[in-house]
């Protein structure tokens, strides 16, 4: 059970007047003093997290992905994207060849800049007979030209594509993400410890469903490039959850023997540490996928460069959220299984109702120590009985009253000079 208040702010930090709570968002995200209660919500992103990975498992067990046709074989076509009429769409050359066979191929795109572009029609396996009549169709339909500027039938080439190349690339990598998996676990539980092990492990495979699942959700293309990319961002991510792990693992050490913060509190203030630097790595390493997206496929045409800044800017967004919304929260729900740190956790809570209690005693007990030595501090009289000084505010009071009337008994008034002298002084 977790007793620490999770909010992750040193209770001793925050003044009452809710300072911390006046500050700007900004400016509570660049300080990273534990302003940000992430830890203590971690019931909320794991439904969050957790919904996103559900649907995303769901779209890629019923959608399944769009292949390429290095994944499952084909028939590629290929042609100058300049006609007799002017420049040739990728929806000219989509309709040519539905009305040749009847079907859609599989993609068709662009491909290259300027005079060297060219359209490429990927399609699922075409007979000798079937390649022929889509080569006489497009010829006829778009008018292709070729070296020379003119119109011409050479200027549209086809090749056959095999799936086996495809495979042999997946299943390699599927050989280097059990390996990387190995090694990061063995890394993780001897630098840091075994929970933080686990918790790096469910984020990559956070980030590898979800980036998955957004592939199947949109339609978007796996290639080879998809793949690489893949494997691209797992290290991403796995650095940005390293990063947070060390400072988690800084502010922890020698917790046990101290009574300030509990481990929730002290890793959720990790966390507030390192958002500003997580936000601003990924800014940083998004601006070069940015540029591969908008330069390479945009302006150039590459569809390789576009696979690979697809999956490498979805998963770097989702390698963020995983290493502070998910890996951090898990590892703290780990270790809070342990006996001694909800002990520990039990002690910090103890020790800040007692300094509460003590200080509402300090706060309001000044006035009634005070109040309690005046009231045992007897009173002199000439008939030797004591009376409370009821004058708390003036200690002196009470004994120059006693002085006043020592020449008499308790309540006799003094006469004459005497009399006046002692009214005088009363009257002052």
């Amino acid at each position: 059970m977790d007793t620490s208040g999770s909010n992750g702010n040193d209770p001793a930090a925050t003044d009452a007047s809710g300072t911390e709570a006046k500050r700007g968002v900004l400016q509570r995200l660049y300080t990273g003093t534990g302003a940000f209660d992430i830890i203590g919500k971690r019931k909320y992103w794991y439904v969050v997290l957790g919904l996103l990975m559900l649907v995303s498992a769901l779209f890629v067990g019923v959608k399944g992905f769009n292949l390429s046709i290095e994944f499952e074989g084909g028939t590629n076509i290929s042609m100058p994207a300049q006609g007799a009429s002017g420049q040739i769409s990728t929806e000219e050359a989509e309709d040519s060849f539905q009305q040749a066979l009847g079907s859609e191929p599989s993609s068709v795109q662009l491909v290259g800049s300027g005079n060297s572009q060219t359209l490429q029609i990927n399609t699922e396996k075409l007979s000798q007979a079937e390649l022929v009549e889509v080569k006489s169709a497009l010829f006829q339909d778009l008018q292709p030209l070729g070296t020379d500027g003119q119109p011409s039938a050479d200027a549209i080439s086809d090749s056959a594509v095999s799936g086996t190349w495809g495979s042999e690339i997946t299943q390699q990598a599927l050989i280097a993400l059990a390996v990387f998996l190995v090694l990061v676990t063995v890394f993780l539980a001897f630098y840091f410890e075994r929970w933080m092990a686990v918790g790096a492990l469910v984020a990559l495979l956070h980030d590898v469903l979800v980036t998955a699942g957004i592939y199947s959700m949109t339609g978007f293309q796996v290639s080879p490039s998809t793949v690489i990319g893949l494997l691209t961002i797992l290290g991403f991510s796995l650095y940005d959850t390293v990063v947070v792990f060390d400072k988690v693992k800084e502010n922890t050490t020698g917790l046990l023997s101290t009574s300030r913060r509990t481990y929730p509190e002290a890793a959720n203030l990790a966390v507030n540490q390192s958002l500003m630097r997580s936000i601003n790595t990924s800014v940083i390493a998004l601006l070069p996928v940015l540029g591969l997206l908008v330069v390479g496929a945009g302006l150039l045409g590459v569809g390789v460069l576009r696979d690979l800044a697809l999956v490498q800017g979805v998963g770097m967004l989702a390698g963020v959220l995983s290493s502070l919304l998910l890996a951090t929260p898990l590892l703290v729900d780990l270790k809070m299984r342990e006996s001694k740190y909800r002990a520990h956790s039990e002690k910090v809570a103890q020790r800040r109702r007692n300094r509460g209690s003590d200080g509402t005693a300090t706060a309001n007990g000044s006035d009634t120590d005070d109040q309690s030595e005046s009231e045992s501090e007897p009173e002199s009289s000439t008939s030797g009985k004591t009376r409370p000084a009821r004058n708390g505010s003036n200690g002196t009071g009470g004994a120059k009253l006693a002085g006043a009337g020592a020449s008499g008994s308790v309540g006799a008034q003094p006469s004459g000079k005497a009399g006046r002298r002692a009214s005088g002084r009363r009257r002052r």
